[in-house]
């Protein structure tokens, strides 16, 4: 079973940091969710989650992915976390899949990941390094960036399918009513 870290700081943005979570759960896959403060982690409206672990007790080397939700002021503070940019630096060059949605490319590339990678992001964030891609969900190679919210749903099944496989990613799909 394949291992996932899912990094979530305050102001992450819930809906996508929620589905991400249960998604990839659906999929039997072994979710830790770390955050970057205390026990619990306050979203941008205000539902809070109870973490796993905090984020400096992970090492990339347990994980085949690891996961980074949008919100403003959570990309910017997994951004400006130094150990949030090791493990996403130590994940890229274990080739180890790494994933962000919305605000939280910055994270990415902050952490030199995107370097030539086509990438996408929330309108108005900004990835120099990337190839830019407006397409709802990016994947390349081991990257896979996606745009908001309302693109959630669409990204946590690109990263079953990265996962899992095809298969598990379309059972999901259709037994929870997602188009195609």
């Amino acid at each position: 079973m394949a291992k996932v870290a899912v990094l979530i700081a305050d102001g992450f943005e819930e809906i996508e940091a929620v589905t991400i979570i249960d998604v990839l759960r659906r999929a039997g896959l072994d979710v830790t969710v770390a955050g970057l403060g205390g026990d619990t982690v306050l979203g941008a409206h205000g539902i809070r989650i109870h973490v796993d672990t905090p984020v400096d007790r992970l090492s990339a080397a347990e994980f085949d992915a690891v996961v980074l939700p949008g919100g403003h002021r959570n990309a910017e503070q997994l951004r400006d976390d130094a150990r949030v940019q090791t493990l996403v630096r130590a994940a890229a060059d274990s080739d180890k899949f790494v994933a962000a949605i919305c605000a939280a490319p910055i994270a990415l590339e902050r952490a030199g990941v995107l370097e030539g990678k086509q990438a996408t992001c929330y309108p108005g964030y900004e990835l120099p390094s990337a190839e830019y891609s407006n397409d709802r969900v990016v994947e390349d190679g081991r990257l896979v960036t996606s745009r908001g919210p309302g693109t959630a749903m669409e990204f946590s099944l690109a990263l079953v399918r990265r996962l899992v496989g095809h298969a598990k990613a379309t059972d999901l799909r259709q037994g929870m009513l997602v188009k195609a």
